[in-house]
């Protein structure tokens, strides 16, 4: 018996499928097979590898949750017949793609690795290579009973695997492109492989994969700034078939505490509007009631983000929307961490 491991391709697109037309200059995307010639590398991987590709190609920018259904329904078929999945997809969402698949994809025992490019593969520096090779090779490693070392979703670039829900794009240059700031990276690669198993996180019952794949979109962040009109936070609390609000606060979690700031909040509460308080830092946790200037928002009825990410505080909004629950449910499921996504004992 073959103790070869597969991996699943998932090829949505994104820069690391373009190449420039040798006679325009303008970049386009590459069919798989074209990617192969660029990274002839793949052939020395004692890996086995398919490949599926979305027809056609999506920049990362027009990416929508469909398209997000539409990968995990491909990794629910497949799923039996690989060991993980690579996703190549565009950078500039995939913190939203990966966070989103990663309340999607219940009970992951596999690894679900998204990752992509900041130069175009064909581009002679382009780093390409080294994300697609090194994810590909963390999608199959396995301990030595043959078990798969990650069981999340997960993006890779440069030298480092993160946690996907935990993840956002800080860098639109340079090649480590992304960052989790509020979780330790779960692999640090270099002349080997450093797992950090500590925050791994295991599917220790190796239950069933359970596919979600209902959404919810009827969401809108709100971003405090100073000078910001009840105009415009009206527009927002007010807005047709409007289900739940990101509010990005400042520092720990504070807002203005002008009267109909508070007023508006409430009103939108009261009309079972679900509105979750992050901080706009990139480091660091909401703690309502340090400050008196989040002490108007508990008593609003707003609920805390802790260290969500926006990208994660969106699709898990979304998620949770698309289930059905009841008001009071999500608000309390927003508040516990559900794969990893959040800490709240800070």
């Amino acid at each position: 018996m073959s103790t070869q491991k597969s991996v699943l391709l998932i090829f949505t697109g994104g820069t690391i499928s373009m190449a420039e037309d040798p006679q325009t200059g303008a970049l386009k995307p590459l069919e798989f097979n074209r990617v192969r010639e660029f990274i002839p590398e793949l052939k020395l991987l004692d890996i086995h590898i398919e490949s599926i590709a979305f027809t056609p190609l999506i920049d990362s920018s027009d990416v929508q949750p469909h398209h997000w259904i539409k990968i995990a329904e491909t990794i629910e078929k497949e799923y039996e017949k690989h060991d993980g999945f690579v996703i190549l997809h565009g950078t500039d969402t995939m913190a939203y793609s990966a966070s989103a698949l990663s309340f999607m994809l219940e009970n992951l025992s596999k690894p679900v690795i998204f990752t992509g490019a900041q130069l175009p593969i064909g581009m002679l520096r382009t780093d390409a290579k080294e994300n697609l090779l090194t994810s590909i090779e963390i999608a199959a490693n396995s301990d030595e009973n043959g078990v798969a070392t990650v069981h999340e979703v997960c993006i890779y670039f440069e030298d480092s695997l993160f946690r996907g829900n935990r993840t956002t794009k800080k860098n639109a240059e340079l090649f480590n492109a992304f960052a989790s700031y509020n979780y330790p990276a779960l692999v640090k690669v270099g002349v080997h492989f450093n797992f950090s198993s500590a925050h791994i996180h295991q599917n220790s019952k190796h239950t069933p994969l359970n596919v979600h794949k209902q959404l919810d979109s009827n969401i809108a962040i709100l971003k405090l700034f100073p000078g910001i009109t009840p105009q415009i936070v009206q527009a927002i609390l007010h807005s047709e078939g409007l289900r739940a609000v990101v509010l990005e606060s400042y520092g720990a979690g504070n807002a203005s505490r002008q009267e109909w700031f508070f007023d508006a909040l409430a009103e939108a509460v009261n009309r079972d509007i679900i509105i979750v308080n992050i901080t706009q830092c990139n480091v660091g946790s909401v703690q309502m009631g340090r400050y008196e200037t989040s002490l108007n928002l508990q008593k609003a009825g707003v609920i805390s983000g802790f260290d969500l990410t926006t990208e994660a505080a969106v699709t898990k909004l979304m998620f949770l929307l698309g289930e059905n629950f009841s008001t009071d449910i999500i608000k309390i499921k927003m508040q516990q961490p559900l794969i990893g996504e959040m800490t709240c004992d800070i």
